[in-house]
């Protein structure tokens, strides 16, 4: 089969397709056919060699994918069937033509929806319900400040934060991502390279600040995001697009709001809490994207790109340009 490769860590230009072994399902594992799987940071990391993949996962890139189960190895449940329209939730190989899932990580295509923008959800979706809902506990009322709002998981986390009439603020760089937040549902959205940010939150929060940030930049924020942390607020790191280090005196600030930081990586989460987290949103979550929902949930596809053209879809998100997700379509 083919997939993306390369054999040296560093920049987009190191990427091609190669021809590698098709994968054979393992026990309890489902091997499904792709049609299309999305880029997440992730595979950027692991492009430059600063995020490996997961010991037993496959080093081919790609966290998510979309496509038709065609076969089935032994121990299987019979949760699916050989031609199901599924998208997985991977710890890498989905840019590739194949990949072997265990059963438990994969969720049904929504009736309606093409398997490009079904090949947005998993990694996007499942990040974003799992910082509100696993590690956050988002309640009714709660205001949720969303950094990278114009992400896949910032635009997912706007929608799944308005689904638990909760209030979503985001920050982003340019005014068209500001209002494809607005469009997504955000309440207010702040543009980070001309506006402090935290000051504009606590305005529009009448100086309460906010309940839950979801921060994937890390140490260049730490000043402003306690600034606009509300009293015992929860502050959740899952990236750090602007590195680790904090130079202040982070923990006084932090104890004298009795807030809480939390981290959180999924890619790294083992098998069973990866399925518990996947039942979680196909029963409380999926529903939501059908027609008929209002307003239905959906995922935002930027842009998609051929296998063939890995490297460019790479340059462009590293470029910061995509609003949603960039999707690669299997040839």
């Amino acid at each position: 089969m083919l997939a993306a490769y390369f054999d040296c860590p560093g920049g987009p230009e190191n990427l091609y397709v190669k021809e590698v072994i098709k994968p054979h399902p393992g026990e309890g594992e489902v091997l499904v056919k792709v049609s299309a799987s999305a880029l997440n940071r992730a595979d950027l990391l692991q492009r430059r060699g600063k995020y490996p993949p997961p010991k037993e996962a496959s080093d081919i890139l790609g966290l998510e994918a979309a496509g038709s189960v065609v076969g089935l190895g032994p121990g299987c449940k019979g949760q699916w069937k050989i031609g199901d329209a599924v998208m997985a939730l991977l710890s890498g190989g989905g840019q590739a033509e194949y990949v072997a899932a265990p059963e438990g990580h994969l969720m049904p295509v929504p009736r309606g929806m093409t398997f490009i923008q079904a090949a947005a959800i998993p990694e996007a979706w499942l990040t974003a319900f799992q910082l509100l809902h696993f590690v956050g506990k988002v309640q009714e009322g709660e205001r949720v400040l969303i950094h990278a709002g114009a992400s896949g998981v910032g635009l997912a986390a706007v929608q799944l934060v308005r689904l638990a009439k909760a209030i979503p603020i985001v920050t982003a760089g340019t005014q068209e991502k500001l209002k494809a937040t607005a469009n997504a549902g955000a309440a207010a959205g702040f543009n980070y390279k001309n506006e402090d940010f935290s000051e504009k939150v606590l305005a529009f929060t009448q100086g309460s600040g906010v309940d839950l940030i979801l921060d994937c930049v890390g140490g260049l924020y730490w000043e402003k995001n306690l600034n606009c942390l509300s009293t015992d607020g929860r502050w959740i790191v899952y990236g750090l697009l602007s590195g680790g280090e904090v130079h202040g005196d982070l923990f006084a600030r932090l104890l004298s709001k009795r807030a809480s930081i939390h981290t959180s990586l999924l890619r790294s989460r083992d098998k069973e809490y990866k399925e518990r987290l996947v039942k979680a949103f196909t029963e409380e979550v999926l529903p939501h994207f059908s027609e008929g929902t209002s307003p239905p949930l959906q995922p935002f596809v930027d842009s998609v790109y051929s296998l063939h053209e890995i490297a460019e879809a790479h340059r462009v998100m590293e470029e910061n340009k995509n609003i949603g997700k960039i999707v690669i379509e299997m040839p």
